[in-house]
């Protein structure tokens, strides 16, 4: 065995140190690396339940999946999720599914009004609605994970409402086709604002109404700006986290299996998470002095008539799988 001078062994363990200070970290990186884009604050329980789901993946990989939520409409807004998903400008993404409604009835089902209207009605219409929304994401090179919905819809209103009269004139804040329909059936002015704008659109006064969630209402901090809220438990739409299909097949086995089940456990997670939430949005409104009550029996027919048209109106732009979906969801019960 040649023999070292104490220099030259030196020089070759600073070496043989430095070598490995390279290959460490490298064997301690990510082999994947991946962007989630949210529309939702990061505050919000849509987005913290990513960013928990996220976590898990990262654990259940042991690394090799890492996963950045980028809430608030910070990297991508919305609407442009799924064109961002189908691109692999971002490998996975979340929205509200409504929003694609324009491209495709069958992403609104679940803003039918009245058609499903408590958790356990919306359980089964996801049920019956998830083969359905399969397809069309399988289309454009996507897959959902998981969906979760949003507390039964209220109207938020800038004043005391008693007859579907008392909503001409108001200024209308919609999220989707289905809102905006109703809101034209009810005499109000529309205008499109995503959840990232709302607070500013509120504080100019672009918008003085909508119906959407507590969730959201208290997101905005709605309080300061609308007083009164309608609890007309209108639907129940959901987010759905979608992944694109290629940078799935990158994935190894046990990795995608890693994914699986932490979806699965987001989607438990965050169902039972927003049914838990749903009163205490209410009671935060109440705390903040806004006035929480049901609506009249006047203005709870106004809804209901308002509902019975945009069901027809869905039902003759869904066609035969608008049919099919509806029968499936009513033979669950």
């Amino acid at each position: 065995m040649t023999k070292l001078t104490r220099r030259q062994f030196a020089g070759t363990a600073a070496g043989a140190l430095a070598a490995a200070a390279i290959v460490r970290p490298a064997a301690a990186q990510a082999k994947w690396k991946w962007d989630l884009p949210a529309g939702y604050p990061a505050t919000n329980f849509h987005s913290v339940n990513l960013i928990q789901f996220a976590k898990d993946v990262k654990d259940a990989s042991g690394g090799k999946l890492e996963i950045t939520v980028h809430a608030g409409a910070s990297l991508f807004r919305v609407p442009e999720i799924l064109r961002a998903v189908q691109t692999q400008q971002a490998q996975m993404g979340e929205l509200l599914q409504v929003v694609l409604e324009n491209d495709d009835a069958m992403f609104g089902a679940d803003n039918i009004p009245f058609l499903a209207t408590s958790f356990a009605e919306a359980r089964r219409l996801a049920a019956a609605q998830k083969p359905f929304v399969d397809r069309r994401l399988q289309t454009r090179g996507v897959r959902m994970l998981f969906a979760v919905p949003w507390p039964p819809q209220g109207f938020y209103s800038p004043k005391a409402l008693a007859t579907p009269e008392d909503l001409r004139g108001l200024s209308f804040r919609s999220y989707g086709a289905s809102a905006g329909r109703f809101a034209e059936l009810a005499g109000m002015r529309v205008t499109t604002v995503q959840a990232a704008e709302l607070v500013q659109a509120l504080a100019s006064g672009r918008v003085n109404s909508m119906i959407s969630s507590g969730a959201t209402g208290f997101d905005s901090k709605i309080w300061e700006h609308i007083k009164f809220f309608y609890d007309v438990q209108a639907w129940l739409p959901k987010n759905m986290t979608m992944v694109n299909q290629r940078a799935w097949a990158s994935l190894d086995d046990a990795t995608r299996t890693a994914v699986t089940k932490a979806a699965e456990v987001a989607e438990a997670r965050g169902w039972a998470e927003s049914e838990r939430l749903a009163n205490f949005f209410l009671e935060e409104f109440k705390k903040n002095g806004m006035t929480v009550e049901a609506p009249s029996p006047s203005l709870k027919a106004g809804f209901q008539r308002w509902g019975e048209e945009l069901t027809k109106d869905w039902l003759a732009r869904a066609g035969a799988d608008g049919a099919a979906l509806v029968a499936a969801y009513k033979a669950s019960a």
